[in-house]
């Protein structure tokens, strides 16, 4: 249960939930429910209540901060009748956070380390909001503070390990294949025969978002070594059926993929980008450590610098345009030359939700990739979403990078 207006309002994302339930599932947790509610006692207190009388396990975050508006500790009292008392091991940690930072703990903040009697208190080395562990018939409730990495830190630390302990020999074992380059319906039906050859403890699910299918392969059972080898042959025979379409597992990243490859060849890369104004470099250099194979990116999002910086000949753009084969070949060319890399990808398209024609309409983009073998170009149609376009071609150009690194890209 996640507590907020702002989140009801659209103000801010709810990545706690999808947050949480990713690590439940990782864990062999089956989340039943997630529920965002208000800032409101009676409605905060109508939904534990109702999430205690039916689950085992109740995760709550937000309104455990020091002002007038986070409330979430005082209904807590009235539901397990209880009351806040000072607790000075809680104000041990929070008065060691300060003094890390060179500050003093204000009135606000030392009334932080007030809790409802009878919690445990969990540890927040990264916040002043401890975490909160009350058991109520049958029922462990865990309130954390809504700042994600706080709550972050106190469900790895401190939730999961007490949770561990208390499992009841039920599991449930999860592996996540990562595809790029055929959407969902297809691929599921290219699958379709060997999905049914599935034994009944294993289960397949499709989870689509652009740029990419991850399939995730589920294991319920009581012996984790069976689990674990049903899950592996069934790896083994997706990675039979479409390795090509396969770039990683789990929490991989295209980008993170790329940067291993070309860490273990030595090798290093540039971009120039057009239509993706820099999304690509920030994709890229959003790896720890791309430094050591990333050196930099012409963002070349007008002609002009295509021509003065990329030394792309203007009669090419005159003569094809700037979203073409020839063009957005030169661009490639033209980084790895000026910023003296291995390779370099170069992307140009209509990102829209204008400028398209007929013969080139709203979504058309070409990529290319200029390495020590030549260059290789292709022309993607991605739609008219301008958000959607400039994340696919970003996606398309990595897995046209991490192809060719590992031998398989074709012109």
């Amino acid at each position: 249960m996640n507590i907020g207006d702002e989140l009801l309002i659209g103000q801010v994302v709810n990545t706690n939930a999808s947050w949480m339930a990713d690590l439940l599932a990782a864990e062999g947790i089956a989340v039943e429910r997630i529920v965002a509610v208000a800032d409101r006692d009676e409605a905060i207190r109508q939904e534990l209540e109702r999430s205690m009388a039916g689950a085992a396990l109740v995760l709550v975050t937000g309104g455990l901060g020091p002002t007038r508006d986070d409330i979430t500790k005082a209904t807590l009292c009235r539901i397990f009748n209880t009351s806040l008392v000072f607790n000075p091991e809680a104000y041990a940690m929070i008065e060691a956070f300060f003094a890390s930072r060179g500050l003093r703990v204000s009135e606000l903040n030392r009334m932080q380390a007030e809790l409802p009697q009878g919690c445990l208190p969990l540890p927040n080395p990264q916040g002043t909001a401890p975490g909160m562990w009350f058991e109520k018939e049958g029922c462990i409730l865990v309130a954390m503070p809504g700042v994600p990495f706080e709550m972050q830190g106190i469900m790895e630390h401190e939730v999961v390990p007490r949770l561990r302990e208390r499992m009841d020999g039920q599991l449930i074992l999860q592996r996540t294949i990562l595809t790029h380059g055929m959407g969902e319906s297809f691929l599921a039906q290219r699958l379709a025969h060997w999905e049914d050859t599935l034994p009944g403890d294993l289960g397949l699910a499709y989870l689509p978002s652009p740029g990419q299918v991850r399939l995730r392969l589920t294991a319920r059972g009581t012996d984790r070594s069976a689990l674990q080898a049903a899950l592996d042959e069934a790896v083994h025979g997706l990675q039979a059926r479409i390795s090509e379409l396969i770039f990683g597992y789990d929490r991989d990243t295209m980008e993170g993929v790329v940067g291993a490859l070309l860490k273990h060849r030595g090798q290093t890369l540039c971009t120039a980008e057009s239509c993706t104004g820099g999304y690509l470099a920030h994709r890229i250099t959003s790896v720890p450590g791309s430094s050591a194979w990333y050196l930099g990116s012409i963002i070349a999002y007008a002609n002009e610098v295509k021509i003065k910086q990329l030394n792309v000949d203007p009669l090419l753009i005159s003569t094809h345009g700037a979203v073409s084969e020839e063009v957005v070949c030169a661009m490639a060319q033209g980084a790895r030359l000026r910023l003296g890399t291995d390779w370099a990808l170069a992307v140009s398209g209509i990102a829209g939700p204008d400028g398209g024609s007929a013969d080139k309409p709203t979504g058309t983009t070409w990529i290319a990739l200029d390495g020590p073998h030549g260059t290789l170009a292709q022309r993607f149609l991605f739609g008219n979403r301008r958000d959607r376009n400039i994340h696919m071609a970003a996606m398309s150009a990595m897995n046209m990078m991490r192809k060719q690194l590992k031998g398989s890209a074709t012109k």
